[in-house]
C-alpha cells in the first residue's frame, strides 16, 4: 500500500499509540519490524501514521507486546479498519486539514465536553454569528471561501442532532454570551438557538458569571473529547498555530482537572438556562 503524503489526525494517533505500546514493552522498532516480517522503513512510517497497519497485525504486535489490555486493543484494532469516507472529506482540498481532523474526532468520540470563554462553541453557533466570526477574524477571505467554513461548522452538529447523539457538554463564560460580534438580532437568535439545544436535551450548557470571584480561568478554552477507552481520549486546545490535539495521559489528566475546576464556578443546569434566557430578553 502506498504511503500516505498527509496522514490524518487520527492516523497519525494510531501509529502514536502503536509507538507507545512497544517502547511499553521496551522493544525497539526493528525488532517488531522482523517479528513482523515487515521492512524497519515501514514499521516507522505506520509509527508515524504515513502507511497503513492491518487489525490483524496490531493484534499481532500486541501479543508480542504482552498487552492484555484486550478494549484498549480491540479499540486500536478499530481504527486501523476505518476505510469509509466521512462527510468531513467533502472539504478535503478546500478547508485547512485541520477542519477534517477536528471533525473526524468529534464524529468518533464517545463523549465531548467544551470550556469557551471569548465565543459562542462552535458546534453552537447559528450560521449568521459563524459568518460574522469567520469574516471579521479573516477580512481577505472571499465569500466563496467563507461559505464553505460556514457550512462545515454547521454540519459537525451531525454529532448531537443525529439519532444517536454523542453525550454534549458546555461550559460557557457570560462575555461569550454578551459580546455582539453582529447586529443585535443576531445575538438574540444565537441566545434563542442555544436554548432551544438545551430544551431539545441535545446540548447540556453551564454558565459562568462575569461576576464569578475566584475565575482566573479566561486562557480555559478547551475540547476534551472521549475516547472508546480512555487511553484513547482526545483534547484539543488553541496553540499560536491553530489547534494542538493532546494525547498525552499527563497532559489529558491536566485538561479533566482544568474542566472540573472551571465547571465548579459555573452555575448549575437550572440556572443557566434562566441566565441565558434573561440576556436574551435584554436584546
Amino acid at each position: 500500500m502506498a504511503a500516505r503524503s498527509h496522514p490524518t489526525a487520527r492516523q497519525i494517533r494510531l501509529g502514536s499509540e502503536l509507538r507507545k505500546l512497544r517502547e511499553a514493552a521496551g522493544l525497539k522498532s526493528r525488532e517488531v519490524a522482523a517479528f513482523l516480517n515487515t521492512p524497519p522503513a515501514q514499521m516507522s512510517q505506520v509509527e508515524a501514521g504515513i502507511a497503513a497497519v492491518s487489525a490483524q497485525r496490531i493484534r499481532r504486535l500486541a501479543a508480542h507486546c504482552l498487552c492484555e489490555d484486550e478494549e484498549f486493543i480491540n479499540a486500536l484494532a478499530a481504527m486501523a479498519g476505518e476505510r469509509s469516507r466521512g462527510w468531513w472529506d467533502d472539504y478535503r482540498g478546500v478547508l485547512p486539514q485541520v477542519n477534517m481532523d477536528v471533525a473526524e474526532a468529534e464524529h468518533h468520540a464517545t463523549s465531548l465536553r467544551e470550556i469557551v470563554i471569548t465565543y459562542v462553541p462552535g458546534l453552537l453557533q447559528t450560521p449568521d454569528y459563524a459568518r460574522a466570526v469567520f469574516t471579521y477574524m479573516r477580512p481577505e477571505l472571499p465569500e466563496s471561501e467563507v461559505e464553505p467554513r460556514v457550512e462545515h461548522r454547521m454540519r459537525r452538529r451531525v454529532i448531537f442532532e443525529g439519532e444517536s447523539p454523542t453525550p454534549y457538554e458546555t461550559v460557557i463564560h457570560e462575555m461569550a454570551l454578551r459580546v455582539h460580534v453582529s447586529t443585535r438580532g443576531t445575538s438574540r437568535s444565537q441566545l434563542r438557538f442555544i436554548l432551544d439545544k438545551i430544551e431539545e436535551g441535545r446540548a447540556s450548557v453551564r454558565v459562568i458569571p462575569v461576576d464569578q470571584e475566584g475565575f482566573a480561568g479566561a486562557g480555559a478554552s478547551l475540547v476534551y473529547l472521549g475516547g472508546p477507552v480512555s487511553q484513547l481520549d482526545t483534547g484539543l486546545r488553541d496553540s499560536p498555530t491553530g489547534v494542538e490535539f493532546c494525547d498525552a495521559q499527563s497532559q489529558l489528566k491536566h485538561l479533566r482537572t482544568l474542566f472540573h475546576k472551571v465547571e465548579g464556578a459555573s452555575l448549575d443546569h437550572a440556572a443557566s438556562r434562566d441566565f441565558i434566557h434573561r440576556l436574551a430578553k435584554e436584546l
